[in-house]
């Protein structure tokens, strides 16, 4: 099974636990502090890549030493780089101080994010694999970004995407033309609520796929996850983990819920095995946190 992860790479750089910022030029001591490379493409590449599905990743990064670490990391968990494209904006970045409670302010540079040309897309890729997942749809001019998805698709390719910026109802305006190309929507419960002004929750999944999306996977954080196609709306609850850091549980909600689908397992078993991941993740520091395999996982 074969898949490429195509969008939004980050390098985060994190510290924990950060509780409060020190004022003036003060400091504080920290137990822990190390960068991941992340993103809702990158981050899931690396948990998809760990349940044992060969990955290609696709997007921007910078001609810094950023984007020489960030594709080193990548390459760390066997994730192939050849399709991530230098241009001539800096890698992005984020700071985490993560809470002792596990959230994760961030202050965020898109940087190369926003930069990628679609018209070098690799569309021999994005037809050779099984699945194509978008991380972060809405940094790609979701407009131009639908006939791509049209040529992909037509091909019996599945496509996934998951989202990055908050929802409001004008970025559902925006990505609306990718919707009906869509196999899978996986965002967060706050997002989905945000792109449709509706706070029922499967009254808003319910909204996406009447624009086109065959199926919305939301994650409800500690409240687990919900799938919702025309249907059916099923809920699955959330691993009982001790949290650390919650930075990347949507990307490996993604990466086991896709890798589960991979083998043929029902939607609601996939969300299971999203849950369960994520969980995972959750009990260490960064995206990449977490030692598992798709046998321990799902065994």
């Amino acid at each position: 099974m074969s898949m490429a992860t195509f969008g939004a790479h980050v390098l985060d750089v994190l510290a924990q636990p950060v509780d409060e910022i020190p004022p003036g030029q003060s400091s504080v001591l920290v137990p822990a502090l190390r960068m991941s490379a992340a993103g809702p493409a990158g981050g899931t590449a690396i948990t998809l890549a760990k349940l044992g599905i060969e990955v290609h990743t696709v997007g921007a990064i910078g001609r810094d030493d950023a984007g020489d670490l960030l594709s080193r990391m990548l390459n760390r968990f066997g994730v192939n780089t050849d399709h991530l494209m230098e241009v001539d904006q800096p890698t992005s970045m984020s700071m985490l101080p993560i809470r002792s409670n596990g959230d994760r302010p961030a202050v965020h540079m898109p940087g190369a994010n926003l930069a990628y040309p679609l018209d070098s897309a690799p569309l021999e890729l994005f037809t050779g694999v099984d699945h194509v997942h978008l991380g972060a749809p809405e940094l790609l001019n979701p407009p131009v970004l639908a006939d791509l998805l049209g040529d992909i698709r037509d091909t019996g390719t599945t496509i996934s995407a998951d989202l990055l910026a908050d929802g409001n109802a004008g970025m559902l305006d925006w990505i609306e033309p990718i919707l009906p190309h869509l196999d899978y929507l996986l965002p967060n419960a706050e997002q989905v609520r945000g792109l449709t002004g509706d706070a029922d929750l499967v009254s808003a999944c319910r909204r996406l796929v009447e624009l086109g999306v065959e199926c919305v996977a939301v994650t409800e954080g500690a409240g687990g996850a919900r799938v919702v196609t025309e249907l059916d709306s099923e809920h699955v609850p959330a691993s009982a983990v001790e949290v650390i850091d919650t930075s990347g549980c949507g990307d490996a909600f993604s990466a086991g819920f896709l890798a589960a689908r991979a083998q043929d397992l029902g939607l609601r078993e996939s969300a299971q095995i999203g849950c369960a991941v994520a969980g995972l993740v959750a009990t260490g520091l960064g995206s990449d946190a977490g030692d598992f395999t798709w046998s321990s996982v799902a065994g």
